[in-house]
């Protein structure tokens, strides 16, 4: 339970590992904490200097590792920014999301490879 807000969150270990695959796994959940905290990052960058970043999306791609121990290979992370944004905003962003403290808590091995498109 999250204390100030009262939300609760359920989570199922993944089909192939002893669960019903319902919801979340704990690694899905790292998955989306990466995406959706480099849209945070950006948004807290961006609302101070009016940069409007209206629909931006992450979608993360989770690859577990092939042999044990079970864990988190990679994680591809795409970000979709609006195109209408100026060179200058669209490498602030960039250098913002790179930034992503949940990225910097994850072991090194790790790999999260990140790309930004702009529709």
């Amino acid at each position: 339970m999250h204390g100030p807000s009262g939300s609760t969150l359920s989570t199922d270990a993944p089909a192939d590992n002893q669960g019903r695959a319902e919801t979340f796994s704990p690694t899905d959940l790292v998955a989306t904490a990466v995406g959706s905290c480099m849209l945070t990052i950006m948004g807290i960058y961006a609302r101070p200097r009016n940069i409007r970043i209206e629909g931006a999306r992450a979608v993360v791609e989770k690859e577990m590792t092939k042999s044990p121990p079970r864990r988190i290979a990679r994680l591809n992370v795409r970000i979709s920014l609006p195109s209408t944004l100026t060179e200058k905003a669209r490498g602030a962003l960039e250098h913002a999301a790179r930034g992503c403290p949940v990225c910097a808590s994850l072991r090194p091995d790790v790999e999260v490879a990140l790309t930004f498109e702009y529709v």
